[in-house]
């Protein structure tokens, strides 16, 4: 759902882009702003260009014209826009699916913790039981095996007495 979510709004960005980049032209202040904006972005780029390509540097770079620096800084803006959302729906993703890994990695972790003292009290038992074990052997060695089963030397069991025939 949530990834639906983001999707839409990636989506709704561009036509907000364009609302935005139509706006932006209509407000003076805003629009000078914007106008040296652009002449700075272009020739930020016509010198990367010109390095690039091996040219001169130092040579004048003519401004753009009133109306296609606004266009150009309005296109900047709304690239910036759109490329803002899907920033931001990416750093949100991975930050999501950090958190769940973090979740998952603690259960883990307390799986195992409880695995390890199931372990412990499992293994008092085991010595416990050894050591019920020793006696019972030591009992039986002293006693012979039949006094373990409460019975004694001068007994006799009912299958070993004589049968009379008459």
């Amino acid at each position: 759902m949530l990834k639906l979510g983001l999707l839409a709004f990636r989506t709704l960005s561009k036509p907000i882009a364009s609302r935005l980049k139509q706006q932006a032209g209509n407000y003076p202040k805003f629009r000078e702003l914007i106008i040296d904006l652009a002449q700075a972005n272009h020739r930020l780029t016509t010198n990367i260009q010109r390095r690039l390509y091996g040219q001169a540097t130092d040579v004048k770079i003519r401004p753009l014209n009133e109306e296609r620096a606004v266009q150009s800084a309005v296109d900047l803006f709304g690239e910036v826009f759109v490329f803002s959302v899907a920033g931001a729906a990416i750093i949100f993703e991975v930050q999501r699916s950090a958190r769940s890994e973090a979740r998952k990695e603690e259960m883990r972790r307390e799986e195992l913790e409880a695995l390890k003292r199931q372990e412990e009290v499992l293994a008092k038992e085991v010595v416990e039981l050894t050591e019920k074990l020793k006696v019972l052997e030591h009992l039986a060695k002293g006693r012979g095996l039949l006094s373990i089963f409460g019975v004694t030397q001068g007994q006799e069991t009912q299958s070993s007495k004589p049968i009379s025939v008459a």
